[in-house]
């Protein structure tokens, strides 16, 4: 069952991006009071003005009655000077706004009843449109003749946001701290196993006692890997209900893991625990408390997951947890189950994103469309064009597999619907796997500068930071594990390979279990666990 709850969810695990958009806000004001919209603008035909202060504000004149696709019936005077809103037809957006611009309009608004896509048009209209045009939701212009009437003042900007948004920081921190406490956290198991002087669990399930699941053989991560492979074509295909089951999953082990953290945190701080019995049980007070404070988080979570608002802070809380649980319990035995593992990872990463778009219908990769929701099109627009609902939608399900900071310098995107930046728990884990087994590997060789767990984390950052650095340049979401994979392996093998430990670092240590079909990891004759004098 274990296993099968690690496959389902690390499956799911990988990085997507914020999208390049094109919203801009409506300001409509009156002597009194003033409201701001979302409207959808393409910059590259009809630039707007980039602050409120410098936008020209213009009376508003309601043609909705009309499509404008000719001028009959329509005096001049009516709509010189001043900004229009006509209601979307048949013709095209270019064709509305030649006739507004010879009706002598100065800025043109085109109501729509359905979603907000970035105005296009054939080239050749391109140079005849010299006013502003933009497309805004009928909803709210009905809303905003309520609360305004008929004297209605409008301006049109589109604040400039950057593309490193305070919001990729964060995204960098939560990554780069989970990992490091990860890997921190499973070296200190590995030492209190070794103080205690417990040498690993026998038997074929490769645990130790102390719950650790070690992954040592070549044709299980093979295995591991293809049903991941198999997990997330299945959710492709059947999202809409494999969707419901992985959120009850996660609210179950994300519980787990939380628990595991707080518990281990009150016992590195030395907080007691009050020790009773109800019939044959024997309860703990500490884990009573921990157990319903974690359970009603995850709860809470659950039952407000669609409010994007506020619950993305109880996701991320969740999702570290689940994380640093995760590294601290699934254990790679030595460097060449590392290399395999991450090498496959890296492969079915790249496959998923960049290879699969040219096999789905609608040319979306299987990994974005799994992580986003199939619902989810207006986050999946590619390169310069956005799609914004033109009427309230049902929140749609996502599965709770990413890191998720919302943008904070995107007020257009906020207005229209919030825009997060987005890194998946599998970029954490993957790489904190390996993380991890250094931590451990410097805790076997006495390594008192833990060498080749600060080398990693380094490493790890670095190809964070590479990562992020592409997805701005490209504008598109970034597999990470492209960067992550090389950036890990090569650095802890230039590590190994400087200090003369490769050996030791790839065969890992004695203490793991092996299958029947396989050799000690000891040189012949060797009964004991040092190397070069060192305790392994």
């Amino acid at each position: 069952m274990e296993g099968a709850v690690t496959v389902v969810l690390v499956s799911l695990m990988f990085v997507l991006s914020e999208i390049n958009c094109q919203e801009a806000i409506l300001h409509i004001s009156n002597e009194s009071t003033d409201r701001e919209y979302c409207i959808v603008y393409n910059h590259s035909w009809t630039p707007i003005s980039a602050t409120l202060d410098a936008a020209t504000e213009y009376p508003l004149v309601n043609l909705t009655s009309t499509s404008l696709c000719n001028g009959s019936g329509i005096s001049p005077d009516v709509m010189k000077g001043k900004a229009v809103v006509v209601m979307h037809g048949d013709c095209n957006m270019s064709q509305k706004a030649i006739v507004a611009q010879k009706l002598g309009a100065t800025t043109l608004l085109i109501a729509k009843n359905r979603s907000l896509v970035t105005p296009s048009a054939i080239e050749s209209e391109y140079a005849k449109v010299h006013i502003p045009l933009a497309l805004m939701r009928y909803r709210d212009f009905l809303e905003a003749q309520q609360v305004f009437g008929e004297g209605m003042q409008v301006k049109l900007y589109a604040p400039p946001y950057s593309k490193i948004d305070p919001s990729i920081a964060v995204i960098l921190l939560i990554s780069i701290v989970t990992v490091t406490l990860g890997g921190f956290w499973s070296g200190a198991c590995e030492r209190d196993r070794l103080n205690s002087g417990d040498t690993g669990g026998g038997g074929g399930e490769n645990k130790a006692d102390s719950g650790e699941l070690f992954l040592y053989s070549p044709l299980k991560v093979v295995i591991f890997v293809a049903m991941m492979c198999g997990m997330l074509v299945l959710m492709y295909f059947f999202y809409n209900v494999l969707v419901y089951i992985i959120i009850a999953i996660f609210c179950l082990a994300s519980a787990s893991a939380l628990f595991s953290c707080l518990d281990a945190v009150m016992e590195k701080i030395g907080c007691g625990t009050l020790n009773f019995s109800i019939q044959n049980w024997n309860l703990s007070l500490r884990s009573l408390l921990l157990s319903a404070v974690c359970i009603s988080i995850a709860v809470v979570w659950g039952v407000y997951r669609n409010e994007d608002r506020w619950i993305w802070i109880l996701q991320d809380l969740l999702g570290v947890a689940f994380c640093l649980n995760f590294m601290k319990t699934i254990s790679l035995s030595n460097f060449k189950i590392c290399v395999i593992l991450l090498s496959l990872l890296l492969v079915y990463d790249v496959f998923f994103v960049f290879i699969t778009p040219f096999f789905t219908k609608n040319g979306v990769s299987i990994m974005v469309q799994v992580a986003l929701g199939p619902d989810a099109s207006g986050e999946k627009t590619q390169g310069n064009m956005v799609e914004i609902p033109a009427e309230p939608q049902a929140p749609f399900e996502k599965l709770p597999v990413v890191m998720r900071v919302p943008r904070f310098s995107a007020p257009a995107q906020n207005l229209c619907g919030m825009q997060f930046s987005i890194l998946g728990y599998g970029d954490i884990i993957v790489p904190g796997l390996l993380v991890a087994y250094c931590s451990r590997f410097d805790v076997w060789i006495n390594s008192r500068r833990k060498i080749y767990f600060v080398s990693c984390c380094f490493a790890y950052l670095l190809g964070m930071i590479l990562t992020f650095a592409v997805m701005l340049l490209s504008g598109m979401g970034q597999p990470a594990l492209l960067y992550l994979v090389p950036f890990t392996l090569i650095t802890s093998s230039v590590v190994a390979g400087c200090r003369g430990e490769m050996r030791q670092f790839w065969a890992g240590t004695t203490y793991e279990v092996l299958d029947s079909s396989r050799e000690p990891l000891l040189p012949e004759g060797r009964t004991d666990c040092t190397v070069e004098g060192e305790r392994c």
